[in-house]
């Protein structure tokens, strides 16, 4: 039965070959929407990481020009009493500029027994970060003003870092970075943070504590606030602010609302790009309908010859839709060709699991749709009296 469909396509090669064309850029198309999908989907159903309902971020123009440290230093720890001194506020944490959902990134490398590793995620925070985050410490220890004393000073990475570099090996102790140059000890390991959305993963990240200058270059504070933290109370908070940094602006916003933010930079994107590929991929059923059509208006002698003889209706359509997956098939063969090679060549750094997952999707959308666009021509073939055919021949 297969031979003899294989010699059908073969001896009408020339008609096939705009079905095969459709079918391969439609598979293509898939492909590539399914592997976006299926990497927001899988980063989706990925913990956060910590919790930004009730934390606030506070940006402020740093002018205190060659102030002296420890000015700067009891001028700054005042204004922590006097911000913790209100009942809406939890902790307070003073951060370089790269905290989730800012627009900002820092990124470092660095080498390890030998090997290096780049675009490593890098923040500087202080020692009560993690408390106001509420992130998840996994091993060891968070920072302390130890850790940012003397050679070895202490760091702590996140989960993927740990993985990635030590496996399930131990990591606490260990020393990342160059001998004599910027070495660090691992003291503790977090939990991974989405720090760009709901839709990125966190990737490999380390935290530093600041220096004892921080106050001479920071210009970002979180604040974890309580339930009863409203707009009256933000409005008291920039004035207290206002008055306590002169000469400065002051923005406050509020984390869930960045989350939101940075999550329609990922969702806009990704439905423009379905809308067009769902454009692409109805121009491209209603292709596949009008050649399988026009094949069966060629082919009505032939299926005529077929009913006469004592083929049924139904092996009449069968043979049809058999004909179009077989089509399919060899088109899904050279895209798959294609598609493999991302996975082995790592394109976009992305999981191979990811571009596997929205390979197997892509094959089953291009056999479904195949299989829809041929059983209406299919039962019109089926329906075709072989008197009529042959007297038309």
């Amino acid at each position: 039965m297969y031979k003899h469909l294989f010699k059908l396509i073969w001896n009408k090669r020339r008609q096939n070959f705009l079905f095969l064309s459709e079918i391969l850029v439609s598979f293509l198309v898939i492909f590539a929407v399914f592997s976006l999908m299926v990497f927001y989907f899988l980063n989706y159903r990925k913990p956060q990481g910590f919790d930004y309902n009730k934390v606030w971020s506070i940006r402020y123009d740093n002018r205190f020009g060659k102030t002296s440290i420890d000015s700067l230093n009891t001028f700054f720890n005042s204004l922590t009493r006097d911000l913790k001194a209100f009942p809406q506020v939890k902790e307070v944490s003073f951060t370089a500029s790269n905290f989730p959902y800012a627009d900002s990134h820092s990124t470092t490398g660095f080498t390890i027994k030998g090997k290096e590793y780049s675009r490593i995620n890098f923040y500087q925070v202080d020692d009560d970060y993690l408390k106001t985050l509420n992130m998840k410490l996994l091993e060891g220890r968070w920072l302390t003003k130890q850790d940012a004393l003397g050679r070895n000073n202490g760091v702590v990475i996140n989960q993927t870092m740990r993985k990635q570099i030590f496996g399930t090996g131990p990591a606490l102790g260990q020393f990342i970075g160059e001998e004599n140059i910027d070495r660090s000890t691992i003291v503790g390991v977090v939990g991974d943070v989405k720090a760009e959305g709901d839709y990125w993963p966190a990737g490999p990240g380390f935290y530093k504590r600041l220096d004892s200058g921080i106050y001479q270059w920071v210009g970002n504070m979180l604040l974890q606030v309580g339930d009863n933290a409203d707009a009256a109370f933000e409005s008291k908070l920039h004035k207290l602010l206002s008055r306590t940094i002169k000469n400065s602006n002051i923005t406050i916003e509020h984390l869930s609302e960045m989350r939101d933010s940075k999550n329609q930079q990922t969702v806009i994107p990704m439905i423009i790009c379905i809308i067009i590929a769902g454009f692409l991929i109805i121009n491209v059923a209603l292709g596949l309908f009008g050649v399988l059509w026009y094949n069966i208006n060629q082919r009505r002698g032939e299926i005529g010859l077929r009913r006469a003889i004592g083929a049924s209706g139904s092996s009449v359509a069968v043979q049809l839709v058999k004909e179009s997956l077989l089509l399919a098939t060899l088109s899904v063969v050279v895209g798959t060709f294609f598609a493999i090679q991302f996975p082995l060549l790592n394109v976009f750094n992305v999981p191979a699991a990811v571009y596997l997952l929205a390979l197997l999707l892509s094959i089953v959308f291009i056999y479904i749709l195949v299989i829809l666009c041929s059983l209406y021509p299919g039962r019109q073939a089926a329906a075709i009296h072989p008197a009529i055919a042959l007297h038309e021949e």
